[in-house]
């Protein structure tokens, strides 16, 4: 069969639909609202990837009707452990917008991640209304908890993922296995670049920051600058040997103490999530930042999208006429 393909809503910095890329699919479109994140996929994957500089409520989904797969990473606020539900008529739920493109589009197969939160049991009547619209749609489904630290990501990084897929495909989805032995360390993953610029501390540091690291908080704009997460976090951090109340400018250089913790660059924080270091952020520190730290690792999205891509290929093999087999 040719080549697959798909249209990326929410796309942020692009760590999903970079993974995605990886694993076999082309990208007809991806959506995304705030103009930071889009000058970011423009730089790294301008003019191959179409970027839509959008919000999501305004594309319509009939002008990429019978692309394979719809992915996003729809905004999780409503979900958050500290939040509380919000209503379907929310705005900064996309949810609903998801659903309406997964109609319109009518893709093989449908891929949306967001935070662990929506597994909490509060929310199981949202998740069952989500699942009752897409089985009407005609997909299975499968919901499952992934930690980023199963596929090869120095840090844990839970994310609720969703996938749905039509049949004849969906008989031949497979959630990925994790990948054997352990993911590097933090220090593993970034000492060369804390060395980079001559710190004497380097070596000693990269040996202390021995474990994974906390999961990455993002933030959003209506709060101040960039930091490593909340105080649990940070506590985290101080273990590791990181200054976690901020986000440095440059790497520590000779004159830094070496009984000063150092703090992370964006581009360190970049590889704690996954991303290749020709990968470019636009826009300044904060923005730069908040793009890395709301990603989806892209070794996350590729080894699910991966499993996706061999489900659409062997039921394809298997179902009487590849996609017109679908419901």
């Amino acid at each position: 069969m040719g080549e697959l393909t798909s249209v990326e809503i929410c796309a942020g910095a692009g760590g999903q639909a970079l993974g995605l890329e990886q694993a076999g699919f082309a990208h007809e479109a991806a959506v995304e609202i705030d103009p930071d994140a889009c000058e970011t996929l423009r730089r790294n994957r301008g003019p191959a990837w179409k970027v839509i500089e959008d919000d999501v409520a305004n594309v319509d989904g009939r002008a990429f009707a019978g692309v394979d797969l719809l992915a996003g990473g729809v905004p999780c606020p409503p979900f958050s452990v500290a939040g509380k539900q919000l209503g379907a008529g929310d705005d900064r739920d996309l949810f609903p917008e998801a659903l309406r493109l997964a109609g319109e589009i009518a893709p093989r197969a449908v891929l949306l991640e967001n935070v662990r939160g929506l597994a909490a049991a509060r929310f199981d009547g949202y998740r069952a209304q989500v699942l009752a619209r897409l089985h009407e749609l005609g997909y299975q489904t499968w919901w499952r908890l992934v930690n980023a630290s199963d596929h090869g990501v120095p840090q844990l990084r839970p994310r609720f993922v969703l996938v749905a897929i039509r049949q004849p495909w969906a008989g031949s989805f497979r959630w990925p296995d994790p990948l054997p032995g352990p993911p590097p360390t933090v220090g593993q993953a970034v000492g060369d670049l804390m060395a980079s610029r001559g710190w004497p501390g380097a070596a000693a540091w990269a040996a202390r920051a021995s474990a994974i690291a906390p999961t990455i908080v993002g933030g959003s704009k209506k709060h101040g600058g960039p930091d490593l997460g909340p105080t649990r976090a940070r506590a985290a951090w101080r273990d590791l040997g990181v200054d976690g109340l901020g986000i440095a400018d440059d790497v520590p250089g000779p004159g830094h103490p070496a009984t000063v913790l150092p703090k992370l660059t964006v581009r360190m924080v970049a590889r704690l999530q996954g991303f290749p270091d020709s990968w470019q952020f636009a826009g300044r520190k904060t923005a730069a930042y908040r793009q890395v730290g709301n990603a989806f690792p892209p070794p996350v999205a590729r080894a699910v999208g991966a499993a996706v891509a061999s489900a659409l290929r062997a039921g394809a093999m298997r179902g009487p006429g590849g996609r017109s087999a679908g419901r």
